[in-house]
């Protein structure tokens, strides 16, 4: 099965794909879609759209993972949040996607172990579980959307995810690594 998950915004959307296999999750892609700012709110909603429509035809997933709806202190971006997902969501059933939302503390929990894991230690974990080198240069964007995509693949795997992601942060946290990020 493929997966692929999307961190949606209105300038610079991540998207993150993995394989299941039987060992685990393996990295397929990852990137950013960056609409710029020229232009008004359609026409770069409408670029979200064809770059991410170029991402679904050449990597050819089986269903999408995006994170849910929150609450924004800023009305303006959470609109332009919502216009951005909106568009994920035309994509995901389009191309007859099995979609499935996560909220970010979910997301943070099933792959840090910690629902309040901050960027840092998310990025250690994405990296850690998809075996990937430090020195691979990743957007914070494209790690949330890979994050997105594992979440789906932990909590997928018969409901035991979250408790399987919380051991492996116990084993980091133990080794001293998962401490060291939180500065």
């Amino acid at each position: 099965m493929r997966m692929l998950g999307v961190d949606p915004g209105s300038l610079t959307t991540g998207y993150g794909v993995i394989d299941e296999l039987a060992r685990g999750p393996a990295y397929v892609a990852a990137g950013t879609i960056r609409t710029g700012a020229s232009g008004g709110r359609a026409e770069r909603l409408h670029r979200l759209h064809r770059q991410l429509s170029a991402v679904i035809e050449a990597a050819r997933p089986d269903l999408l993972s995006l994170e849910r709806n929150f609450v924004a202190a800023n009305v303006q971006s959470a609109l332009r949040l919502g216009e951005a997902r909106g568009v994920v969501l035309l994509a995901a059933a389009q191309y007859g996607l099995g979609l499935f939302e996560y909220a970010p503390a979910e997301v943070k929990l099933t792959v840090a172990g910690n629902g309040g894991a901050g960027k840092q230690q998310v990025a250690f974990f994405v990296r850690r579980a998809l075996g990937l080198e430090e020195s691979l240069a990743l957007a914070v964007d494209a790690t949330d959307a890979l994050a997105m995509a594992l979440c789906h693949f932990y909590r997928s795997r018969s409901g035991l995810g979250a408790a399987w992601a919380q051991g492996r942060a116990r084993a980091g946290r133990a080794a001293g690594v998962a401490g060291s990020l939180r500065r």
